[in-house]
């Protein structure tokens, strides 16, 4: 995806409708999505290895542009002529968010492009550590391609970590972190209840754990920090840091790149939450889609002894 942000300041209304004028006094577009993961991962020092599918339009030159600039490798990029390239726009008065613009496709791929990406995920699978599915249901990962990686990296011991959205939620069987949000949780359940209860959400969160047959199941919960099971019945939960929020966007990201390079360097699952946790907390405080600082990151996880 590209997050593309327009900022100034609003001072008069529209004679055309009762909407403000944003006078735009700067631009800039910058990598979101997947592309958001790849490049937390690669502020830790690790090799990311992006596989997605962008569209064959005016944004094309620009992905590829960026990620080039943050020495991204574009191997695995698949350029369909039958979609469009996602685009989050945002509009930004004085530092405040007055509008978002999307454009996206949600369909599923075409069998040509399920295809080419399935074969290219596969051929990268061989020199990895570790997966990662984010997904965001715009139709790029679909069913066919989650079965297969997955069996695949079971075969090569690879751990594959989820962040989930509604579409596949009950697809990702055998995985071994599962970290959806609260709200994805009780969406994905179809749950009537709102999980404040620690009881209620320590058997929501077994019951998923049980559906998707998945080794741990990790859920973030706000300002009330993360849960994560270890084993069939021990659960941690992990509380907040106290943050002054300038901007959420990007921090389930952040949470799934510190999360999957913990469990890939063998941290224990209290570790896996703690950083996890840490870092979701870190990126809320800046404003706009951005990766995590590696120094600041460090500085506080001495500060707090994890």
């Amino acid at each position: 995806m590209l997050d593309a942000y327009y900022s100034g300041k609003v001072e008069r209304i529209s004679p055309e409708a009762p909407v403000p004028i944003l006078n735009v006094k700067h631009a800039e577009s910058r990598l979101g999505g997947a592309a958001n993961v790849a490049l937390n991962i690669q502020a830790f020092g690790a090799e990311p290895l992006l596989c997605a599918v962008i569209g064959d339009d005016r944004y094309t030159a620009s992905v590829l542009e960026l990620m080039k600039k943050h020495r991204l490798n574009a191997a695995g990029l698949i350029t369909s002529k039958e979609r469009i390239s996602t685009v989050k726009t945002r509009l930004m008065g004085s530092n405040h968010h007055l509008l978002r613009v999307d454009e996206e496709m949600t369909t599923p791929l075409s069998a040509k492009d399920e295809k080419a990406l399935l074969s290219v995920v596969l051929k990268q699978m061989k020199s990895v550590q570790a997966i990662i599915f984010e997904d965001y249901d715009k139709g790029v990962i679909t069913p066919r391609i989650i079965e297969q990686v997955v069996k695949e990296a079971t075969k090569r011991k690879i751990p594959v970590v989820v962040d989930p959205k509604k579409n596949n939620f009950l697809n990702y069987k055998g995985v071994t972190l599962f970290k959806p949000n609260l709200k994805e949780l009780r969406e994905g359940l179809k749950l009537d209840t709102d999980l404040k209860n620690h009881t209620q959400l320590e058997s929501a969160i077994f019951q998923l754990k049980n559906l998707l047959k998945a080794k741990h199941v990790m859920v973030t919960l706000s300002e009330d920090g993360v849960a994560i099971t270890e084993g069939n019945k021990k659960m941690h939960h992990i509380a907040a840091h106290i943050r002054k929020i300038s901007d959420v966007s990007g921090a389930g990201d952040t949470v799934v790149s510190v999360a999957t390079l913990a469990l890939a360097a063998g941290c224990s699952v209290p570790q896996v939450a703690a950083y996890a946790n840490l870092a979701g907390g870190l990126v809320c405080e800046q404003v706009g889609v951005v990766p995590i600082d590696k120094k600041r990151f460090a500085a506080e996880a001495q500060l707090y002894q994890l």
